[in-house]
This record gives structure tokens, sequence and C-alpha cells, in this order.
């Protein structure tokens, strides 16, 4: 009886341990992966096959950033004109949004001839963006020009060590798909703010 009582004991916590440690991953975890198992919609930019080459002299493709609110601009490093207040643009908005891990702030060259990996990695570090949540991208020139016409940037070369182009930062939401843009130098952040908060509560 005695003998019994502890096999039908055993069977009960062998059955609980069970349930306790399903193998199921962590919330986090699952979140990425339920994001990973969606379908891209038609309108993201994470259907661009592109590969682009990171600060840190990684390779990834967009859909890398999958997950993540992104907030993107166009610059080079050599401007001494709009780019240095597109780069305080986005130090002000990133200093009014709360920290979130699932936050990029991302720079795509458009002069990807000068912005080779080291010089992007130099120009984070002059600037203070070095950390996780900031993201420079040099791509080839054909995949910049699809890119800048998806988020309707034009640029153009006017010397050799210059453009004109477009000011505008855009808010990708987790999917790739664009959901705000801001033009303009010194304009009001509140709006850009407010879209990249509803996108992170989403």
């Amino acid at each position: 009886m005695k003998i019994s009582k502890l096999i039908l004991f055993a069977v009960l916590v062998l059955g609980f341990s069970c349930k306790d440690n399903p193998g199921k991953p962590a919330p986090e975890q699952a979140r990425l992966e339920k994001i990973e198992e969606e379908e891209i919609p038609e309108l993201s930019v994470y259907n661009l096959p592109a590969v682009w080459t990171t600060q840190d002299n990684k390779q990834i493709e967009l859909e890398d950033l999958k997950g993540n609110v992104l907030v993107m601009v166009m610059i080079y490093t050599s401007c001494k004109s709009a780019c240095p207040r597109l780069v305080a643009d986005m130090r002000n908005i990133a200093a009014d949004v709360p920290e979130n891990k699932s936050l990029k702030y991302v720079f795509v060259s458009i002069d990807p001839e000068t912005d080779t990996p080291q010089r992007l990695k130099d120009f984070a570090k002059e600037n203070q963006m070095d950390d996780e949540k900031w993201l420079f991208l040099r791509g080839t020139p054909e995949a910049t020009r699809e890119f800048a016409a998806v988020l309707a940037v034009s640029y153009k070369r006017i010397s050799p060590m210059d453009f004109s182009h477009s000011n505008i930062i855009s808010v990708f939401d987790k999917q790739g798909v664009l959901v705000h843009q801001k033009q303009g130098l010194g304009v009001d952040d509140s709006e850009t703010v407010a879209s990249i908060i509803k996108e992170l509560e989403k």
C-alpha cells in the first residue's frame, strides 16, 4: 500500500514538473517569434532585398530589423549644413521618447563612396551615438536610390563633396510600414514623438 502511494506521488510530481517547465519561450522571445511568423505587409520596407553594411562592418538586410519601431533619416557624414541639424533633431526626438529595446534610430548614408563603415563608426562616436539604439547604414548606390524613393527623399550631388537633399525623418512600425514623416529642419517634434510612442505601445 505504501509503495502504491509512493508511485502515485512520484507520478504526480513528474506531471507537475512537466507542466511547470514545458519549454515555453520567455515573453520577449515569444513576442519576437510571433512577429517573425507574421506575413510582411506589401508596403513594408522589409520587402527591399538590398544588403546594408553597419558602422560595425556587419552586413544586414532591413528585414533583420523586423519587430522594431524605426526612426530613419538619410544623411551624409561630410555634410556641413542640413545634416548636423537632422542629427540634432534625431537626438532631440530620442530624448523625448522613453528608452525601449524595440526602438532603433537609423541613419542611412546617401554618400556610400565616402561613408565607409569606419567613417560611420567615427561619426557615431563624434555625435555620442554609439550605443545600441543608434544604427548607421551604408549600401550600394542602387540600394540607396531605391530606399530614398521609398522615403520620398530626393538627393543630388552638386559637387564632389556636397549634395542637395530632402530633410525628412520617417517613422516605421514594427512591420516596416511607414506611419509618419516629419519634413524640414527644426520643426516641432511633438507629432513625431507621439507617433513613435503609439507604435511602441502596440
